[in-house]
């Protein structure tokens, strides 16, 4: 059914974005990974970001784990690793957000999904070689990053705001909880956050979904309820809420309870409804939830990383309901996507297409930008798809 998909998701991911990032990513004279790549590989800036560096280890320990194994995958997820946690790691355990070239740190730890992803990065580190100081490191970083979610203050002594500042419960805080407590289970062997994963299914589901508007809010406020005087309050994050959508798929099927599934497959089918461009397609990247003017001018613009998540969505979706539906969605995303986002000339996919979809940046990679998105979709939509061909 799926064999033409796979030939051409199983090519590009083995044959293009791979290899491009094999090629041009590796910093070999100071350690860690170029990720500001213009349109061609060639780098344009040297800093190094460190969601992005993290996220370089998890993707290349995931592969070296996988059927596309090959070793020089360990040694360029191992040696990024050595670099980040040697430079990047403050006294207290976290994580900086962004190094220098040199690893000496130009931006605070403010940001706590830099430790959210050294969790990550480091479990997969230990699944592929089983060394005690990747299972450690892991499980500081993940410790770090729940005591940091849990303080509702995740920014620390770096954030900014004022007390008179309205704060918010925030959507991705919570879905990345429940996808960590996967990958610690995977790649640690161990149960430990198992209890905060699905503590956190639960409160998107409850807390987050609007039933009035049918939609999944970006913010809510501390006490669980929704803010539709604010611009923020009443953000929507169409492709935010699509990735979260199947990690909750993925953590109840890794649990054996499925028993909010058919709620997650009504947000999933909500969500690509409301967040389609009826008039260009594609999925737009913020949304206000009234139609009233968006105070982030890129709020039009189609992503990259908003249209791989929806294509896993869709795919898991159909997975396990064998709903025609998710399959339809599917076929729609696949062609929009695919007709858009990959680059013929230079290979690998621009991230930034304008409501048209036409490129408006060149690069393919940058402060937000990196080897993740991209090859994560094309392996997931693969093996989902293989799964489903088997069957």
């Amino acid at each position: 059914m799926f064999e033409k998909f796979i030939e051409r998701y199983e090519n590009t991911l083995v044959n293009d974005v791979i290899p491009f990032w094999e090629k041009n990513c590796i910093d070999k004279e100071c350690g860690g990974y170029f990720t500001s790549l213009d349109r061609d590989g060639s780098v344009y800036d040297t800093n190094k970001y460190m969601w992005m560096q993290w996220r370089i280890v998890y993707m290349f320990g995931e592969f070296y784990a996988s059927e596309y194994k090959k070793d020089e995958f360990l040694k360029i997820a191992s040696d990024g690793f050595d670099f980040l946690y040697n430079k990047g790691r403050a006294e207290d355990g976290s994580y900086y957000f962004a190094l220098n070239r040199a690893g000496e740190p130009i931006i605070s730890q403010y940001n706590v999904f830099s430790d959210c992803f050294a969790a990550m990065g480091a479990a997969e580190m230990y699944r592929a070689t089983g060394e005690k100081r990747y299972f450690d490191a892991a499980k500081e970083a993940m410790d770090s990053y729940l005591a940091r979610v849990a303080s509702g203050n995740p920014a620390g002594r770096w954030n900014k705001s004022m007390p008179a500042r309205q704060s918010y419960q925030a959507l991705g805080h919570y879905m990345m909880i429940a996808n960590l407590a996967l990958v610690m289970r995977r790649g640690l062997g161990i149960t430990d956050y198992d209890k905060a994963g699905s503590e956190a299914l639960d409160l998107v589901l409850d807390k987050f979904w609007n039933e009035e508007y049918k939609v999944v809010f970006e913010n809510i406020l501390p006490d669980g309820s929704f803010d539709l005087e604010s611009c923020q309050g009443r953000m929507l994050n169409p492709g935010h809420v699509l990735e979260a959508m199947w990690f909750m798929l993925d953590y109840m099927n890794e649990m054996g309870n499925t028993s909010r599934q058919a709620e997650v497959l009504k947000i999933i089918e909500a969500t690509l409804n409301f967040g389609w461009d009826k008039e260009f397609g594609g999925i737009f990247y913020f949304m206000d939830v009234l139609g009233k003017p968006h105070l982030e001018l890129q709020h039009d613009m189609k992503l990259w990383w908003v249209h791989n998540e929806a294509l896993i969505a869709c795919l898991y979706a159909y997975k396990v309901s064998k709903d025609e539906k998710f399959l339809n969605w599917f076929y729609k995303l696949d062609d929009w996507t695919w007709s858009h986002f990959p680059d013929p000339e230079y290979g690998e996919w621009f991230a930034y297409l304008n409501r048209r979809g036409e490129p408006t940046h060149m690069l393919k990679g940058g402060k937000w930008k990196t080897f993740f998105h991209l090859p994560r979709c094309l392996f997931m939509s693969v093996k989902l798809m293989k799964e489903m061909d088997a069957q």
